[in-house]
């Protein structure tokens, strides 16, 4: 049995949704035991996006929620999130509606 490799670096993905419908993802590779926090300090997306932190902003690991400190792992994608400017559920609500009213003019 050949001897294992030891492992190389984590290669991960880097992703801010600056605007809406606008993503800016950045490639990295990070030494082992690095951390969201690392990532997004090597990603350069706060300072090129002219935010000075991230305050207001919210971090996942693929959708799901994560602290600064967590561990990544190869292959991982941080996500740095906007707060939400609308309630989904009152969104949905709100387009519902529109388009019943469209709808019931149609049939007139």
């Amino acid at each position: 049995m050949a001897p294992a490799e030891p492992p190389g670096p984590l290669r991960v993905e880097v992703a801010l949704a600056a605007e809406p419908r606008r993503v800016d993802c950045v490639a990295l590779q990070l030494p082992l035991g690095s951390t969201v926090a690392d990532a997004v300090q090597a990603s350069g997306l706060l300072p090129r996006h002219g935010l000075a932190g991230l305050d207001g902003l919210a971090l996942a690991v693929w959708g799901r929620a994560v602290s600064a400190g967590s561990a990544l792992r190869d292959r991982d994608r941080v996500e740095m999130l906007r707060p939400l400017q609308v309630d989904p559920k009152e969104s949905r609500r709100l387009r519902y509606r529109s388009q019943a009213e469209r709808r019931a003019g149609r049939r007139r």
